[in-house]
């Protein structure tokens, strides 16, 4: 739905961000680009990078976490991540 809406209004994608920072990294890594060329794929990707949080934010806004009560009826909590976690592992995955 999402990613809908982002088409509908000309804006890429979090995927098509994402592939792009790919392509620049790639660049940057390549050495074959000169100074002034740098600072520019550098500025784009930080503002790529930017994006993407800000996309990845509201996803974790919008999910929820389901638990059991003691009775056993299912129920829904927002997710609330742990403060510093970065690697998205959910707890209990290995």
């Amino acid at each position: 739905m999402a990613r809908k809406k982002a088409e509908e209004q000309g804006e890429p994608t979090f995927e098509q961000r994402l592939a792009r920072l790919e392509k620049i990294v790639t660049r940057l890594e390549s050495a074959e680009v000169g100074l002034d060329e740098s600072l520019k794929l550098y500025a784009e990707g930080a503002a790529l990078i930017k994006e993407c949080r800000k996309t990845l934010t509201e996803a974790e806004k919008r999910i929820a976490t389901l638990t059991e009560d003691a009775a056993g009826r299912l129920a829904t909590e927002p997710f609330e991540a742990e403060e510093g976690q970065a690697s998205g592992k959910v707890e209990g995955q290995k």
